[in-house]
């Protein structure tokens, strides 16, 4: 977990990884020389559980480093990204790990919901069962915050050295490796959308996606730039089609349902709302089965509590 200037979310973040239902884990934590109160309250924390693991870099670095740092302090077999402004959801990794297991995936990543800056709920974020090293180039569906990967077989993988877009470098490198990943259908994690951070301007991002298939995939400027313009932005503007029409039709449906789906499906990091994930579970199930092509949106309310 890379933070800086995190402190009016890292202590709710490091709560959801306190409160997942598997416990074998160890939270490493890089301050990137925080200003705020964040350093300190991540001491605090880390006094109060051995498993919470801080470390404060000597100089402002940026995530990236900051999330090598952590790598490379890790012990674990299994490697999980989580930022110090988001949440996991208090199962997401022992429902990860057990689909992991199950059908010897390398990689894993999963659904989820999306809030404001203020933690207003604003939809989830629904992922395909599966990607390639050939589908993530073409547009970046995995959810990083949800992301683990396996440095048995893979070993440890860090960050490339890239400005912007480090983690959806490191997403095709690690496809690149084990050829596919499997995604929880189930929501895992929320994802807090801040104004004025680096990844919540898409369009501003996607001019750093040349440099990545340059750096990454070692392609030339021209390979890199061809691939950018005839593939890579068709499939994201189809995706933001996709995205606009879907949020138009589940509101219509909730119009015509007197507001019943917005108001019976609840999401808490506390956990003991299996009967409502469970909803949520099939009401995504069948929007994809509806719409097969992308990502898909559900504007679907849900109370993020504390514990």
């Amino acid at each position: 977990m890379p933070s800086y200037n995190c402190g009016m979310y890292v202590e709710d973040s490091v709560r959801s990884v306190q409160a997942q239902t598997y416990t074998d884990w160890e939270l490493l934590i890089t301050d990137d020389c925080s200003s705020d109160d964040t350093w300190e309250k991540l001491l605090a924390m880390a006094d109060g559980d051995a498993r919470i693991k801080p470390v404060r870099m000597s100089h402002n670095s940026g995530a990236g480093a900051a999330r090598n740092e952590a790598i490379a302090r890790a012990t674990g077999r299994y490697i999980a990204f989580l930022d110090s402004d988001d949440c996991w959801l208090p199962n997401k990794l022992e429902l990860q790990l057990k689909l992991m297991r199950r059908t010897g995936a390398k990689v894993c990543y999963g659904s989820y919901a999306v809030c404001n800056d203020g933690g207003s709920p604003t939809g989830i974020l629904v992922c395909r069962p599966r990607e390639t090293r050939r589908s993530i180039r073409k547009d970046d569906k995995m959810g990083f915050l949800t992301v683990i990967y396996d440095t048995e077989t893979l070993g440890k993988q860090c960050m490339p050295t890239l400005r912007k877009r480090q983690d959806w470098g490191l997403k095709m490198h690690l496809l690149d490796l084990c050829g596919e990943a499997v995604g929880v259908r189930e929501p895992v994690a929320v994802y807090r959308e801040r104004e004025g951070s680096l990844s919540r301007n898409k369009w501003n991002l996607v001019r750093y996606n040349i440099a990545a298939y340059r750096e990454v995939l070692g392609w030339s400027q021209l390979h890199a730039t061809a691939y950018f313009l005839v593939v890579f932005m068709p499939h994201y503007l189809a995706k933001k089609v996709y995205t606009y029409v879907e949020k138009g039709l589940f509101r219509k449906l909730d119009e015509r349902t007197d507001g019943f789906l917005m108001r019976s499906v609840s999401v808490c990091r506390g956990g003991g709302k299996r009967l409502l994930i469970n909803y949520l579970h099939g009401l995504i199930e069948s929007y994809i089965h509806f719409y097969s092509a992308g990502w898909s949106v559900c504007s679907v309310r849900f109370q993020a509590s504390s514990r």
